[in-house]
């Protein structure tokens, strides 16, 4: 064991005496659900999907990190299948045309999901590395994020399984912890141990004695050798991931793996299922500021603070608020005489919560989901491969839509069994077709679809499509469409 360890470590030596011509394969985990954000993240529209530390969403800071083509090859997303089609939009709003968006059946952790991209890049390319992020990171500086890469990647040219460790500036009890142990090449360091999310004083002592580092949870990894590595320590989760990729089909732009396969995996973290038990772990020290946003505080850490400390997005007025984190999409947010408060104000819901309990959050959605209230999962705002609609009001027989379709989508050819529609143009152009005859509707302008008729919503114009949409009926809930035609092979 001692001489393995030593023939590894010469290896990273002579890896690191000249640069690197690898190109490097980027990875974006994003099948997390983010509950410690609710009520703006959701099951439906997790927190990578939403601009919560800036302009873009998480996922879009995610991908236009790695998104230089001299660094990095084409990205590949491994993501739930329900948010596909939001995905691929966020994507080509940067102006990534062409990832690979791989489609998990089902839930299980990140593992599996690492292996199935390490099986990829692995395909295309026998000494293929792989980068592997969360898409739910901020990281502000990225020129500092890429001297980091560059900083590891002769030690998993070697073999080394990288991981990219955060210098502790407090005593985070929310982290997991890597201890530092003997130099390997350059900034590299082997792995002496990790260690799970420490009490209070245990994160004062890894703080004082220096050589800790927080585990940020992104990794440089050799795709083989981690198959290997997986292999070795779990084969079946190695045997469910590579049969899916040995089985998956495509769909339009997606990948999907089948959900016999991979649902065979176990559900394990990749630290779990490998990291803490390989021989070959090592750990690149970063000096780039970073937070996995795991709570509201973590926001109101990063955010532009005022004079008093606080932090206020959205329409908000505050009179002797201290030290807190304020947010509105929707409604006013009038706040007095608090501190250290966390006001999250959506559409349909209301957080208020102390600042230092606001990792709890979690077990409020517990708490919702165990009541089958649906605000513990779904937005009122629906994202559809088209474009979106969100719930306006509702009554006996009757709820009114806002709908919006992006320019050149279209509807599903569809018929209702129970309800009929009242589509009321708000702006741009919209082609209607009912029952086979087509007509072309401005701003004011109105049709009325009977219950029964067989119909479809495009927007052929260059501008998005806002439209009000009244039904009436016995029953008007979402499984009442039978696709007749689909653009996006939805059942």
């Amino acid at each position: 064991m001692g001489s393995r360890r030593l023939g590894y470590a010469a290896k990273c030596r002579r890896g690191s005496a000249g640069a690197s011509l690898t190109k490097i394969y980027p990875v974006i985990l994003s099948g997390g659900s983010g509950s410690r954000l609710w009520p703006l993240s959701r099951e439906s529209f997790p927190k990578q999907l939403l601009p919560l530390a800036g302009e873009r969403t998480m996922l879009q800071d995610t991908a236009a990190r790695v998104a230089d083509a001299s660094r990095f090859q084409a990205l590949t997303v491994v993501a739930n299948a329900e948010h596909r089609f939001v995905i691929a939009e966020q994507l080509r709003e940067i102006g990534i045309e062409d990832p690979l968006i791989v489609l998990e059946p089902a839930a299980r952790n990140t593992a599996p999901a690492v292996a199935v991209a390490a099986a990829l890049a692995a395909e295309k390319d026998a000494e293929a590395l792989i980068l592997v992020m969360p898409a739910d990171h901020v990281i502000l500086d990225v020129a500092a994020f890429h001297r980091a890469v560059d900083a590891g990647t002769a030690a998993a040219e070697a073999g080394a399984m990288v991981l990219f460790g955060i210098e502790p500036d407090s005593p985070a009890t929310g982290y997991g912890y890597i201890q530092a142990g003997e130099t390997l090449a350059g900034s590299v360091r082997k792995v002496a141990r990790f260690v799970e999310k420490p009490p209070r004083e245990t994160a004062e002592a890894y703080l004082q004695a220096g050589g800790y580092l927080w585990n940020s949870g992104i990794f440089l990894l050799p795709a083989r050798a981690f198959l290997a590595e997986l292999q070795r320590h779990e084969s079946g989760v190695h045997a469910a991931a590579t049969a899916a990729v040995r089985e998956a089909t495509h769909d339009l732009i997606f990948l999907r793996l089948p959900a016999e396969r991979f649902t065979q995996a176990k559900s394990i973290s990749v630290d779990h299922a490998v990291m803490e038990r390989t021989e070959a772990a090592a750990v690149v020290p970063a000096d780039f500021a970073w937070s996995d946003v795991g709570a509201w505080s973590a926001l109101w850490e990063i955010g532009a603070r005022d004079a008093d400390d606080n932090v206020a997005i959205g329409e908000v007025v505050t009179q002797g608020v201290r030290r807190s984190y304020l947010r509105s999409e929707g409604p006013l947010v009038a706040a007095v005489g608090v501190e250290d408060l966390i006001v999250v104000a959506g559409p349909d819901a209301v957080l208020v919560a102390r600042k230092d309990a606001d990792q709890d959050v979690k077990l409020v959605v517990e708490a919702l989901k165990a009541r089958n209230h649906p605000v513990a999962t779904q937005n009122r705002r629906v994202y559809r491969p088209w474009g979106w609609y969100e719930g306006v009001h509702a009554g006996d027989r009757f709820q009114v839509k806002r709908i919006t379709v992006n320019p050149g989508e279209k509807l599903s050819l569809q018929k209702h069994f129970q309800r009929a529609e009242h589509w009321v143009v708000v702006n741009g152009t919209a082609l209607i077709s009912i029952d086979g005859e087509e007509r072309l509707l401005g701003e004011d302008q109105s049709v009325y679809i009977p219950l029964g008729a067989v119909h479809r919503l495009s927007n052929p114009g260059k501008t998005p499509l806002n439209l009000i949409e009244v039904q009436s009926g016995s029953y008007l809930g979402e499984d009442d469409i039978v696709r007749l035609e689909d653009a996006y092979a939805r059942t």
